[in-house]
């Protein structure tokens, strides 16, 4: 029974830890962040990540962008589609040439130069969406080209990352299939999820509203998200991808408020914690005074890169001043996409398991980074609006 002190410990420090941070003005989601790397395996090694950890932060991921889908303008995000492809492919582009560069100056192979660009091409929006909600911004222009810049980039991140391991005959998981099948999946995908949104969602909530039972609207809105996101896994989409659309459908119906406050209960009071906690789980100083002047330089040129990325997308579709580095900023954590690249990579041996702890390290320090810088940017903009 070791996983309920598992989840004592997590729900505990994180409650604690939210609290110091709100007091302080620091997003709550630094100190659960801080939590896992407090308890972890890299100081007091109370909680190791384990399978119990891993399926809970699982759904915990799952459920957090499910409401940043209920709590998405549908209007907006097809509104801001030319900013978001904008910002998706320069956050793209900077990424993969600047960290090629840093893989050539730390005389990488040209094959891991070229991996090194690709992972921290990945974006993870979980942790911007969180700081988002946090700030009341979820539902404004730059929220909405941050979230629309997200999907685009996870599936061409997917599908480069995919050429690759079918150029250099390496494989991963749900890999393999010629790059026509693949580009067909993902247009299957979209065709069938907007064919669902537009017809099976509404009729499912409307018939879970007639079950005499007890949170049936709940328990079917469910049943949703995670229908989505497994069928978007088993399109390699990500299973992020799906819980989103997940919540964009439903958030088109008369049941959006009171699922999302349900749904808010569950996640908040169990599975997001565990989700944030279990990045800081990855983090280990294992080999940082060996290399600390690649984690040094790697950080600075990933943060920079996506900032610069998003920034100049932004710029180059109308957006203005502060708005650009907010929608920069929203681009920079890389969180759990970049993890599960980084692990495919260590499989096809992309990334040597020398440099495999510094990457993590890195990912961990991006994913820390991106909230306060967006959290500064969002108070620049509104002090300069309180003028």
């Amino acid at each position: 029974m070791v996983f309920l002190l598992t989840l004592c410990l997590v729900l505990l420090f994180t409650k604690l830890a939210g609290h110091f941070c709100n007091r302080v003005g620091i997003p709550s989601v630094i100190g659960e962040l801080l939590v896992g790397i407090l308890i972890g395996p890299a100081l007091l090694g109370w909680i190791k990540p384990d399978d119990f950890m891993h399926y809970f932060s699982e759904i915990g991921v799952i459920i957090l962008m499910f409401i940043a889908g209920l709590e998405s303008d549908l209007e907006l995000l097809k509104k801001y589609w030319r900013p978001a492809l904008a910002v998706a492919l320069l956050g793209i582009v900077f990424p993969a040439v600047m960290g090629f560069g840093v893989g050539e100056m730390f005389q990488f192979s040209v094959q891991n130069s070229i991996f090194l660009g690709v992972l921290f091409s990945a974006t993870s929006v979980s942790i911007s969406v969180q700081v988002l909600k946090d700030l009341k911004k979820i539902d404004t222009e730059e929220g909405a080209t941050i979230l629309g810049a997200a999907v685009v980039d996870d599936i061409v991140v997917v599908l480069i990352l995919g050429v690759m391991l079918s150029l250099m005959n390496r494989s991963a998981p749900g890999e393999g299939l010629p790059m026509w099948e693949v580009l067909l999946l993902k247009g299957f995908f979209f065709v069938v999820i907007f064919a669902a949104s537009k017809w099976l969602v509404p009729w499912l909530l409307n018939l879970s509203k007639k079950l005499i039972t007890i949170e049936a609207v709940s328990a079917v809105s469910l049943v949703i998200c995670l229908g989505f996101a497994y069928f978007a896994e088993m399109l390699d989409m990500g299973a992020i991808i799906g819980a989103f659309f997940a919540g964009v459908a439903i958030a088109q119906t008369d049941y959006r408020k009171a699922v999302d406050e349900k749904l808010e209960t569950i996640g908040y009071t169990v599975f997001i914690p565990m989700f944030f906690v279990s990045i800081g789980l990855n983090m280990t100083f294992a080999g940082m005074s060996k290399h600390f002047l690649f984690i040094i330089v790697l950080t600075v040129v990933a943060v920079l890169s996506k900032l610069l990325g998003g920034a100049l997308g932004a710029r180059a579709t109308g957006f203005k001043g502060v708005s650009t580095l907010i929608i920069g900023s929203g681009m920079v954590s890389r969180g759990e996409m970049a993890l599960i690249i980084a692990q495919v990579g260590l499989t096809s041996s992309f990334l040597s398991e020398e440099y495999y702890s510094s990457v993590i390290i890195v990912i961990i320090a991006t994913t820390i980074i991106a909230p306060l810088l967006l959290k500064a940017t969002i108070m620049k903009q509104e002090k300069q609006l309180n003028y």
